[in-house]
């Protein structure tokens, strides 16, 4: 092979990877306190309510699970790592590249955890705790199907939640 043809290879590679389409990737943790209510924050750059989480900046080489650590640290200042996998979520976009949106276990906060959370104010206006008959009243859509399915999950429905605009699949 010349320099040329590797060259070229090189440059046609570069082009189909161009081509492909692209899809976002977030990933956020689910807190509960000793009563089992979710720990919620309120962003400041949308409407509505959201876990502690964000996108994957997949440009360093970073995993799903490494962004919801370091998400979790940036926004409510805890940092720990997360547990198991409860649900992956496919999300259909609108006006968007659809999202792959990974939920893990962040465990059980006692009260030192509770009196530790520091909002970054950059990004967030309030945190709660929120019971699960009332999580309706703060989340929408496939983010408030997604929170119900993994606390399924925790409760021992099943290993992980596979699931498509919020919806399990099976």
């Amino acid at each position: 092979m010349t320099a040329t043809q590797d060259t070229q290879g090189s440059q046609d590679f570069v082009a189909y990877l161009a081509s492909l389409p692209r899809v976002l990737a977030g990933a956020a943790a689910l807190f509960r306190d000793a009563r089992g209510r979710v720990l919620l924050v309120e962003p400041n750059y949308r409407d509505g309510w959201a876990l502690p989480g964000g996108t994957i900046e997949s440009d360093d080489g970073e995993t799903p699970r490494q962004g919801a650590r370091r998400e979790t640290a940036e926004e409510i200042g805890l940092d720990r790592e997360p547990g198991r996998l409860l649900a992956v979520d496919w999300v259909r976009g609108v006006g968007r590249p659809p999202l792959v949106a990974y939920l893990y276990d962040g465990g059980i906060l006692d009260e030192d955890d509770i009196k530790a959370i520091r909002l970054q104010e950059e990004e967030l206006l309030s945190w709660r705790l929120v019971p699960r008959e009332e999580l309706a009243e703060y989340l929408r859509g496939a983010l408030g199907r997604r929170v119900l399915a993994a606390l399924d999950v925790l409760a021992g429905d099943s290993a992980t939640a596979e699931l498509e605009d919020g919806h399990r699949v099976h």
